[in-house]
């Protein structure tokens, strides 16, 4: 059994998150995240996710490990260690993951980021933040490059959609990649495990999310008595909002859920995801989380498989949409 260790929240920020207050570069941290029983239930009740794996030894890493992105809303409020996070009325508009080592239960990971870029478009404030987070032994275990509009009313971007292009990178190499458009082979069932000979436009099985306030609430933090545009329903009405909405890097959650069913143990060590949310979820809706083959690469010998991803509405409406890859374990 872990031996059992507290390690104290950092006090939250009291700057005003104004986009003219923000500095770059800025830094964040270090503060450190306990993974423990605790932690690992928490998130496994916001995202409805209880694999097995996360509940005991018997997985392909030998002991019982946190999910893939369990530390990915912990890094990307970073910055509300500086600012006031009850204060933040803002849109997460781009998140990009890279899965480099799981992180096991008992441990504490150390998180460190900052703000590495702003800039103005459309009369809208961005931000830019690059952060990661790393084991006890120094292994890295996620890196995160988010980008957040600070700030706006929430309101007045519902519906947005994305654009026709979008310049991202893949582990490290920039590239244009095309709208990801929803569309897949009809013909062809849905795949539950990644292999290297799977068609471009394959679907992967889907993942379907009733979204529910509790879950909301404590995924955006209620806990720590913050309220915003996801866990207060006052909040929401004030930035022009009916309820609540689900926090883009709980839809991202979704998505991850999906692809470690589909690549395994590599997603850990291998996976790379990029989104951008386009439109909000409202607390009570239901969505799917989808993806499909788009093509394969190879790299060190063993196959990269690359694919479009994106949520759903119950409408059809997509809601955040992506890219995303990962090594093909080998049989």
């Amino acid at each position: 059994m872990a031996e059992e260790r507290q390690v104290t929240l950092e006090p939250l920020g009291t700057k005003e998150p104004l986009y003219e207050l923000i500095d770059v570069p800025e830094h964040f941290g270090p503060i450190q995240r306990l993974v423990d029983d605790h932690k690992i239930k928490t998130y496994a009740f916001t995202q409805d996710d209880y694999n097995s794996w996360y509940f005991g030894d018997d997985n392909p890493f030998g002991r019982r490990i946190g999910h893939a992105a369990i530390l990915a809303n912990d890094v990307l409020q970073l910055f509300t260690t500086l600012y006031d996070p009850s204060a933040v009325v803002g849109f997460h508009t781009h998140e990009e993951l890279w899965f480099h080592n799981p992180v096991f239960e008992g441990e504490v990971a150390t998180l460190e980021g900052a703000y590495v870029e702003k800039y103005e478009r459309r009369g809208k404030g961005y931000v830019v933040m690059e952060a990661e987070a790393r084991g006890e032994d120094g292994r890295l275990l996620i890196t995160h490059r988010g980008e957040e509009i600070m700030r706006i009313h929430p309101g007045s971007v519902r519906g947005q959609k994305v654009s026709e292009k979008e310049e991202t990178s893949n582990g490290g190499k920039s590239e244009e990649r095309g709208r990801v458009s929803g569309e897949y082979r009809k013909d062809i069932e849905p795949v539950a495990q990644a292999r290297r000979d799977l068609e471009p436009g394959t679907p992967i099985a889907p993942l379907r999310k009733h979204t529910i306030q509790e879950q909301v609430s404590i995924f955006s933090r209620a806990g720590r008595f913050i309220k915003n545009i996801h866990s207060d329903i006052d909040v929401a009405r004030e930035a022009g909002l009916e309820v609540p909405i689900v926090q883009g890097q709980q839809q991202l959650g979704y998505l991850t859920e999906m692809l470690t069913n589909f690549f395994g143990a590599s997603w850990f060590t291998s996976g790379w995801v990029k989104v951008k949310f386009i439109g909000s979820v409202d607390v009570g809706e239901t969505v799917t989380a989808r993806g499909a083959v788009t093509g394969a690469a190879q790299e060190e010998g063993r196959t990269r498989l690359e694919l479009e991803v994106w949520v759903e509405t119950e409408s059809g409406d997509m809601t955040t949409v992506g890219w995303a890859s990962a090594l093909v374990d080998e049989v």
